[in-house]
């Protein structure tokens, strides 16, 4: 389903004659959750335009008085409905995404959509073999019950805390989960979990594709959801692309860099790659 939010965005990014920048967002989070790297990319001549997935609420109150929305979508599903969007778009734009919206955007660039790509902590997708203990525990939440597969999944402070949070003290761990946190759809998470013993996978990625784009790849050291060798892996399968292919590693983070009070040094490393990938 498409809303209005997303089609007056894509409209005003047509009508500004500036190069267009899509943000797509990971589980248990909002398109708002970009808004301060939407405000830094306009300044920067930017059309910024903050995509939901399917049904997404538009404010965390609505999420949470509401989760059943979220319950049942699929990977294939969430990344229909954004190439759907994209399409809309009157030229490539460039992507960024963050956990499962770092691996939705190097899916759309796979499908050659992307002027350029930014997976932030991405989600891993079939290929990517690496399974740290850190990553199981952060998906425990959902995949502790095989029933999740079909529900909406709510953290609650401690699963958030340990998932995304670590890095920042208690204080800003609460301020995040209060200001951010929604529920989230579980059926992505195992589709990633099982992605490499499932051949008919949506969580999949033409990575050789030659229309890909240039694509960076940004991890941290103290992510728990997708600890750095899963974004090392990530990394090394893209690299095989003809296209420029790099990586950063941003230190002393956690899953919340895109949120917290670092954020713009993520966004910096971000935006400059984009600029040089004009």
């Amino acid at each position: 389903m498409t809303f209005p939010h997303d089609l007056e965005q894509i409209t005003q990014a047509n009508a500004s004659g500036r190069p267009p920048v899509v943000f797509v967002h990971g589980l248990w989070l909002l398109p708002g959750s970009w808004d301060r790297w939407a405000a830094l990319f306009a300044d920067a001549g930017y059309a910024p335009v903050l995509l939901g997935w399917p049904d997404d609420p538009d404010t965390v109150e609505e999420a949470q008085a509401h989760p059943q929305v979220f319950a049942g979508k699929s990977v294939g599903q969430i990344a229909d409905h954004l190439a759907d969007l994209i399409g809309r778009l009157d030229r490539a734009p460039a992507l960024v995404g963050h956990s499962f919206g770092g691996l939705l955007v190097q899916i759309l660039a796979g499908r050659g959509l992307a002027q350029a790509t930014v997976a932030i902590s991405p989600a891993p997708f079939r290929g990517v073999l690496p399974l740290p203990f850190a990553a199981l525990r952060s998906s425990a939440p959902v995949l502790g019950n095989p029933a999740n597969l079909h529900r909406a999944v709510p953290l609650t402070y401690d699963q958030f805390r340990y998932a995304f949070a670590n890095a920042v003290t208690e204080d800003e761990a609460h301020e995040l989960y209060s200001a951010y946190c929604v529920p989230g759809a579980g059926k992505p998470i195992f589709q990633a979990a099982t992605a490499n013993i499932n051949p008919w996978t949506e969580a999949k990625v033409d990575s050789g594709n030659p229309a890909r784009g240039p694509l960076l790849v940004i991890t941290t050291d103290h992510d728990h959801t997708v600890p750095p060798a899963i974004a090392q892996a990530s990394y090394a399968k893209q690299a095989r692309n003809p296209g420029v292919t790099e990586i950063v590693a941003v230190p002393g983070r956690g899953h919340s860099l895109t949120i917290d009070a670092g954020w713009q040094q993520v966004a910096d490393t971000a935006l400059a790659f984009l600029c040089r990938s004009r």
